[in-house]
């Protein structure tokens, strides 16, 4: 039976491997196919520089050629933590439990910690690299070093507050609740998840950013009014100082309720215009109304309930830590579903890609509606993907397999054809 978990679970590994490596080869390919022709969209004709469609092939094939041996970099490290650490680390947790009389929880705690900081300490070069490499190259990076070490900092100790009672709480109930644990588990994590949903802006994303309320005059009137207009409660308007980090620009909600807040990066109001940004605005207040946010939610509680359940039921199944040399214990299990479930499901990827394209859709529907006018939707996009320097032709698998957002091409075209 371990030979057989075993051999599965490799497969599976490979197979994920070999899907991830060939999608991007042929996106590499197809770009610089295009590149060839030297022929923009039609909906980019005018707006695009020559010089800036280069650079966006650039840059796409520049980070192709990254996610080309970070692929590999990260899946070697992943096989070797599972088949050459693990073990180790376990056997170090147990021991420091036990001098300090910690006992399983400790253990376990320890345990997961650990896999956790193996995992931050080999991703460090990847992380430098795409930092101070990739971004810094193409002019989006603002991390200073000291920025960049404070901001690891600053996510470890987090990881420690939060980690720490929350995997104390888990492994007890797993200890405490019989066979039915999974469902008490589940009841909690999904507490927890709405629990940060309220905490993150008012105590986490400060820790992180500086956000300002937004400046009184049209632009924050014109939002009030868009606002009262749909009836988007918030409760308040805020521009963060994300061009500290980088030169991309986005805006987002955060919070539920009344507690909502509308967060806009400094570099998309130095980018766009007003209409432009009032029409991003409209587009995510569009994934509330229509439910969207709720809706994606529901699925990933749905995924959460089974992810439990077939847990509860590996940890009846000694051969399954036995074919990963561990031995059979709670915190053994959640590191162990943690690493094998990818693998096992990464076929869900596409079809929630597929579900979230269908909001963006619907939201950049619902934009050009309210406003009564699709243009500023439209020429928010264009700014959007000539300022990132977006790819403008994906390969249509490889887009279906890692875009959660349409192209700009494919949103741009809807509008047209669903706004009168």
């Amino acid at each position: 039976m371990e030979q057989l978990i075993l051999t599965l679970f490799l497969a599976l590994f490979t197979l994920e491997f070999l899907i991830e490596f060939g999608l991007n080869e042929l996106n590499l390919r197809h770009v610089r196919a295009c590149w060839d022709s030297k022929e923009l969209p039609d909906l980019f004709t005018g707006k695009m520089t020559a010089d800036e469609y280069d650079k966006s092939v650039q840059y796409t094939v520049a980070s192709g050629r990254f996610q080309r041996w970070s692929e590999v970099y990260d899946r070697l490290i992943t096989l070797v933590i599972l088949f050459a650490v693990l073990g180790s680390l376990d056997r170090f947790a147990g021991t420091v439990a036990q001098s300090f009389s910690l006992g399983w929880y400790g253990h376990g705690i320890i345990f997961c910690l650990a896999v956790g900081l193996v995992f931050i300490a080999t991703s460090l070069p990847t992380d430098l690299y795409a930092t101070f490499g990739l971004e810094a190259k193409f002019g989006f990076n603002k991390t200073t070093v000291r920025l960049f070490v404070a901001d690891k900092l600053k996510g470890l100790v987090l990881g420690l507050l939060i980690g720490v009672p929350f995997l104390f709480v888990v492994l007890w109930l797993m200890q405490a609740m019989g066979d039915y644990w999974w469902l008490w588990a589940f009841a909690f994590i999904t507490a927890c998840q709405f629990l940060m949903i309220v905490i993150f802006p008012t105590f986490i994303a400060p820790w992180f950013n500086k956000f300002e309320t937004l400046k009184e005059g049209e632009f924050r009137e014109r939002i009030l009014a868009l606002a009262n207009q749909i009836g988007f409660a918030t409760s308040g308007i805020f521009t963060m100082d994300g061009s500290k980090r980088s030169a991309h620009s986005n805006a987002y909600f955060t919070g539920i309720g009344k507690a909502k807040r509308i967060v806009l990066f400094d570099t998309l109001i130095e980018q766009m215009t007003m209409d432009q940004g009032l029409a991003v605005l409209a587009h995510e207040m569009g994934h509330y109304k229509m439910k969207h946010i709720r809706r994606m939610l529901v699925v990933q509680a749905i995924f959460l309930f089974i992810g439990l359940y077939l847990l509860s039921m590996l940890l009846k199944a000694p051969a399954f830590f036995n074919a990963f040399g561990l031995t059979s214990s709670n915190h053994a299990a959640l590191v162990l579903f943690s690493l094998v479930s990818g693998p096992a499901t990464f076929f869900l990827g596409p079809l929630m890609n597929r579900l979230s394209r269908k909001h963006e859709y619907e939201a950049d529907h619902f934009a050009a509606m309210t406003l009564r006018d699709g243009k500023p939707m439209e020429e928010a996009l264009v700014n959007l993907t000539v300022k990132n320097l977006s790819n403008l032709y994906p390969h249509p698998w490889y887009s279906a397999y890692h875009y959660s957002h349409p192209t700009a091409v494919e949103r741009i075209s809807a509008i047209r054809q669903t706004v009168p």
